[in-house]
Parts: C-alpha cells; sequence; structure tokens
C-alpha cells in the first residue's frame, strides 16, 4: 500500500488528542453511528428509520465492528451517504478519525483529471457559513498524485477541494485516517491563518463512484469519531 501522503494539517495524532489520552477529562469523543448515515437530500422518517432512497450501499454488523460497505456498478446514479454532526460538536472538534479500505478501485481513476474524476473511497468534512457551503473531499484514489489538492472550487455558494489521501492498489486492510478539521479549513479556506474563524460544522459525508470512468468501484468505512 502507498503510504499516507505528507499534509501538514493531517495529522497522525493530534496534541490535543495526546493531552487527553494522558488522563486529561476535556476532550470528549463523539462517535457517529454508521447506521445513521443517509442518502444525501433524502428526508428522514422517524415512522420508517430503515427506509433508504435507492442507494448502493449497505450497513454490515459484523462480529468487532458495523460498517458502511459500497459497491458502485457502471450505469448508476452515483450516490452520497451523509452523517449530520450533533449539535455540541459544531464549533471546536479538534480531531477526526475513521478506517476505511478500498475493494475496487474505477479503471484509470484521478481526481486530477477532467472526465476521471472517480475514487474507490471519498469522505467529506462540510462546514457552512450564510448561504456558502465549504467541503473538503479525502480520497482514495487509483491513479492521482499522492497528496495532491484537486478539483478546486469557489463561488458564492460553494468552496470545495479534493485532497489525495491514499492511492493505488488496496491491500484489502483497514487503514485509520487522523485529521485536524479546523486546521485543514484554515489552510483550504482561510490562507493559512491561524487565527481565522471557522463556520459551523454540518456533517461528514462518504461515496463510492466509478459513473465517470464506467467502472467498477467498491470500499467500506468505519469508526468515524470527533474528538472535542
Amino acid at each position: 500500500m502507498t503510504p499516507i501522503p505528507i499534509v501538514a494539517a493531517v495529522l497522525a495524532l493530534s496534541p490535543a488528542l495526546k493531552a487527553g489520552s494522558d488522563g486529561g477529562s476535556r476532550v470528549r469523543s463523539f462517535p457517529l453511528d454508521v447506521h445513521e448515515f443517509r442518502v444525501l437530500g433524502q428526508d428522514y422518517d422517524p415512522e420508517n428509520p430503515g427506509r433508504q432512497d435507492k442507494t448502493y450501499y449497505r450497513t454490515i454488523d459484523g462480529a468487532g465492528q458495523s460498517f458502511i460497505h459500497g459497491v458502485y456498478v457502471p450505469s448508476t446514479d452515483s450516490v452520497t451517504l451523509f452523517h449530520e454532526v450533533p449539535a455540541q460538536v459544531r464549533q471546536g472538534v479538534r480531531v477526526m478519525r475513521w478506517r476505511w479500505r478500498a475493494l475496487a478501485l474505477p479503471r484509470n481513476g484521478n481526481e486530477c483529471v477532467a472526465g476521471l474524476g472517480d475514487s474507490a473511497a471519498a469522505v467529506y468534512v462540510t462546514w457552512k457559513r450564510g448561504l456558502r457551503w465549504y467541503s473538503l473531499k479525502f480520497v482514495w484514489s487509483t491513479d492521482a498524485p499522492l497528496g495532491a489538492t484537486c478539483n478546486r472550487m469557489r463561488n458564492p455558494l460553494v468552496a470545495s477541494d479534493s485532497i489525495v489521501l491514499r492511492t493505488g492498489a488496496p491491500s484489502g486492510d483497514w487503514v485509520e485516517e487522523t485529521i485536524d478539521p479546523e486546521a485543514l479549513f484554515r489552510e483550504h479556506f482561510a490562507g493559512g491563518d491561524p487565527g481565522a474563524e471557522v463556520p459551523e460544522l454540518q456533517g461528514i459525508g462518504v461515496m463510492s463512484d466509478g459513473d465517470q470512468t464506467a467502472s467498477v468501484s467498491a470500499a467500506d468505512y468505519a469508526g468515524f469519531v470527533l474528538y472535542k
């Protein structure tokens, strides 16, 4: 497996989290239940909580963990699953962790090349200020350069970047990622200003897709935890 890229704000372990593991009780963890990820844009029906719009994801409850399993098949419309974050962690999240494993890479998938922007796995982090949405998309790519930032979009309603966090053939093993979302927001959307205000965190999304390359794409996702 290709090693994780060296990106300044993608941390091996946040100092704040280290402090908490040394006995400090101020750091709190907020796990996100994989069963509560829903098709983006779908309204929640409390009388039918298991209802899902047409999707190619399913939740698997294994012996050691529950995880989202996504398999994209060509000619299917791409689908994103989304989990809103709890109100108490809309601000001040210092660390986010998750686990993922790529199972099938889209043919020639490359987020940095127009028309090839498919990835075996993608995790989105989203914020909102006023009417403007901000998002960082962390991808497990087939061919995109490790550590590259691609698909930069800036307009009055949307600001987004894609970051190539992993690239190359999967091993089938789970890989854990740790990021500092506020540091990354400032790096990508505030010119690196360490004192810049970060808008409210909205939620976390996942997507496996192969619509542009017309190829199969598959991955698993688990272990989403926010630390404040």
